[in-house]
Order: C-alpha cells, then sequence, then structure tokens
C-alpha cells in the first residue's frame, strides 16, 4: 500500500486493557491489541499532526498466553491499594500501517510532502523509533524492527477462525474527525489464521461519544517543518 511500513513488535508483556475490568480496580487484558494500541505504537515511531496514521494488518506470532501479577497501584487519594493486573506473556507482533495526510488540518497544508514523510518514516522504524515503545501500559516496555509482513512461522498458521467478541477499535479525536467530541469506537474482529484485518475507524459499526473536546491548533511557529527534519536525516543527524 502506498506509503505503508512493516514492522515486528516484541515485548515480554503487553496490556491492553477491556474497560469493563476497570471498574473494580483491577485490569485484564485483551486477547489481541487493539487498534489504537498499535495506532499509539505507530505514532510513537513517527508522528506529526499533518498526518494521520491507519493501522491495516496485525499477526499474531505467539500463542496467547496470560499471567497475573499483585500490584500496589497510588489511589487518587492518596495511599495504596491492592489489584491484580492480568497480563499478556511473550507477544510479537508483525504490523503493516500506512499514514495520509489530515484534510482537517488546513493550516498544516505546507508540511504535507509525501515522500519525505515516508522515507522519515521508513528511518525511523530502522531506529526503533523516535519515542519509546509501550505494548498498552507504560510498565510494557516494547522493541521495534523492520519485517516483511507475512514472513516466518506464526503460532497460528492454518489455526482457522477466532472469534474475539465486541472490543474496542478505538478513539476518535477532535483532529482527526472535525467534530468537538470525542468518542469511542467498538467491533467484533475475527482473527484468521493469526491475521487481524482492520476495518477502517470511519467504517466502526458502533461510535458512542464520551466527551465535549476541541482539536489543538498548530502553525509554523510550533511544528517543525518536514523539510527541516529531512534536512537532520540528510545530514546524519539523529532523528
Amino acid at each position: 500500500m502506498r506509503n505503508s511500513v512493516e514492522f515486528e513488535i516484541t515485548g515480554n508483556y503487553a496490556l491492553f486493557t477491556d474497560p469493563l475490568t476497570k471498574l473494580g480496580g483491577e485490569k485484564l487484558s485483551y486477547q489481541v491489541p487493539t487498534y489504537q494500541a498499535l495506532k499509539g505504537i505507530v505514532e510513537s515511531i513517527y508522528w506529526k499532526p499533518t498526518l494521520i496514521m491507519v493501522v491495516d494488518k496485525v499477526r499474531i506470532m505467539n500463542a496467547i498466553r496470560m499471567e497475573s501479577k499483585g500490584m500496589r497501584p497510588i489511589e487518587y487519594g492518596g495511599g495504596n491499594t491492592l489489584a491484580n493486573y492480568t497480563y499478556l506473556k511473550d507477544v510479537r507482533y508483525q504490523v503493516t500501517a500506512h499514514f495520509e495526510f489530515n484534510m482537517y488540518r488546513p493550516d498544516l497544508a505546507h508540511d504535507r510532502n509525501e515522500n519525505k514523510h515516508h522515507n522519515i518514516f521508513k528511518r525511523c522504524v530502522q531506529a526503533g523509533g523516535r519515542r519509546d515503545i509501550f505494548l498498552g501500559a507504560r510498565e510494557c516496555q516494547a522493541y521495534v524492527e523492520p519485517c516483511v509482513f507475512g514472513e516466518g512461522k506464526g503460532f497460528y498458521d492454518n489455526y482457522g477462525d477466532i472469534h474475539l467478541g465486541t472490543m474496542v477499535h478505538g478513539i476518535n479525536y477532535p483532529d482527526e474527525t472535525g467534530r468537538d467530541q470525542m468518542e469511542v469506537r467498538l467491533w467484533s474482529p475475527v482473527m484468521k489464521d493469526g491475521y487481524i484485518q482492520f476495518i477502517r475507524p470511519e467504517e466502526c459499526p458502533q461510535v458512542r461519544k464520551v466527551t465535549e473536546m476541541k482539536a489543538k491548533q498548530f502553525d509554523e511557529n510550533n511544528v517543525e517543518s518536514i523539510d527541516d527534519l529531512f534536512a537532520q536525516m540528510e545530514g546524519g543527524e539523529s532523528l
């Protein structure tokens, strides 16, 4: 696909929290990463408000295993409490994603240089990302490296279909929808032989409003131009 990159994510633990399990202070991970979690990883690799990152597919390479841990999270009112968090263990995913220009950002039209963005995006994947990579939660650090999507042996090859039930797909923010509100999207994915093909955010069958929200404003004074970033890359500077 145009402007696409392919990469592999590995980590000892992951926590893609099912929001239904957070009501009592506990946390239980979904069996697979959500679209929003993977989009967050893509944006940690390379992000600018000029772009909208779109996750196309994920391939689950390792067997889905879970491990529970007793935790002592800090309470809002001070002090600690006891809780039980259930993590995914020994995870490995292949991901393919691409970027599109954010047409809800006419103020950043000057920054739309497709070739330069794509070159920097690929360079950032090779470097392991511009920011730290986390698998759903900050305590679940991960590592990114380039790969050929679909290459190699996966645990769920020829496994058949696994219906994962209703899951959170992701969150709509005002700067990507043009609406002054934050919304949550739901869908019912099916994993086929280890592969999950994501539908686009606008195709999600269930969308619920969460709260009113305004988009942050950007201009040439608070966004580094793609030309400056590309010049840094050509000069051998760290991105």
